[in-house]
């Protein structure tokens, strides 16, 4: 009789569509979960909902017109993707931007950073469970949005910075509001990591989930927090120093741990640091103008720049060539999220499905640079 009920025992797996509508996922994504039981065998991101071809919009406009588009890629962080923008055109014309420009770049990029490390932590706690770290993130992020508005008179998509420079100086008051942004902040972040780290059911929910070894995330093209919390070292901001950067003392964030936990603590860190290099800018602030003198039609001559920055998420790049017209001939952008993204694959096999929402939120993607 055991003989018989041996033969028809059998196992199968199961396909089991997560999103796009999932209330767990960080935009527009669905997941293709090959289940064993609970057990992720096989895990393939669905993209593409998002799609609205803003490669071939830069491509049919001015370069200047296309200034305000890259905002809307990485629409948590949409400083670094219009910096970038604005590099790789600066380095296609020859335009040597203003030594204070560079710095307030540095200044407004870092508080990017802050405000989406925020965003992330807070909703990332949500997803495990917690409700009140949050809260308490988004307290922090409307101050940052405040200096932001004051400055550009925006909150989420900026357009601030110009081929050539910035749209205007700092407003008067904000070096103070700036300042007491800084005083205010270590503490609260100290709080975040208190609640956090010393819950030890998150901490259960993240120690040895979603295990990203270096060569993998290497191999996989991933960057920021996903692969400096595998203990990787790479920093375009101390790579390949942009801005002002290369006279900015800071230390790069990693974690040995290649897991969950370990990209929590890079970013815990990382908002740490920003906020040394915030206090570094305000006082080393030279003076002087914040634009370049650039022509109202701007024509490069022909030739083809790459620009990239360390986005919050990672290495977030733009590739431009012209032909000597008023628009670029090509415009390709390199989105950390979908490298980072496509590294899931790894980090998900052999975890279970409760894991697969705690593996996506500690990545931090954008569906807007992925989708593009």
């Amino acid at each position: 009789m055991s003989a018989a009920r041996t033969e028809i025992t059998r196992t199968e797996t199961k396909i089991l569509s997560m999103g796009p509508q999932h209330p767990s996922m960080h935009g527009v994504l669905r997941l293709e979960l090959t289940l064993d039981g609970e057990v992720i065998a096989k895990v393939r991101p669905d993209i593409g909902f998002l799609h609205r071809g803003l490669e071939k919009m830069g491509e049919n406009r001015t370069y200047a017109q296309f200034v305000p588009y890259p905002d809307r890629l990485d629409y948590v962080a949409s400083f670094s993707n219009n910096l970038a923008y604005c590099e790789a055109v600066e380095k296609l014309a020859g335009i040597e931007v203003p030594r204070r420009a560079k710095w307030l770049r540095v200044l407004f990029l870092e508080l990017q950073r802050i405000a989406s490390h925020l965003v992330w932590l807070g909703t990332f706690a949500l997803d495990l469970g917690a409700w009140t770290v949050f809260l308490y993130c988004f307290r922090e992020r409307e101050i940052i949005l405040d200096l932001f508005e004051m400055a550009t008179g925006a909150r989420l998509t900026y357009s601030w910075n110009r081929i050539g420079g910035l749209a205007k100086d700092l407003p008067e008051g904000f070096a103070r509001a700036c300042q007491e942004f800084l005083e205010l902040m270590p503490a609260r972040i100290q709080e975040y990591d208190g609640l956090f780290s010393g819950n030890r059911i998150l901490r259960a929910r993240l120690e040895g989930v979603g295990l990203l070894p270096p060569e993998v995330g290497i191999s996989y093209g991933a960057s920021g927090p996903t692969l400096r919390g595998s203990g990787v070292d790479y920093d375009v901001r101390r790579v390949e120093p942009f801005e002002a950067y290369s006279e900015i003392d800071f230390n790069v964030a990693t974690s040995p741990l290649c897991d969950c936990y370990g990209r929590y603590l890079v970013r815990i860190e990382e908002m740490r640091q920003s906020l040394r290099i915030i206090r570094q800018v305000l006082e080393g602030l030279p003076e002087g103008e914040v634009m370049a003198k650039v022509p109202r039609t701007l024509r490069p001559p022909a030739a083809e720049a790459y620009a990239h920055v360390e986005s919050p998420r990672g290495d977030f790049g733009v590739y431009l060539v012209s032909d000597g017209g008023d628009r670029p001939l090509r415009v390709r952008l390199r989105a950390p999220s979908f490298c980072n993204l496509a590294a899931i694959e790894e980090m998900a096999k052999g975890a279970k499905v409760a894991d697969i929402v705690a593996i996506v939120g500690s990545i931090d993607i954008v569906l807007g640079e992925i989708d593009r």
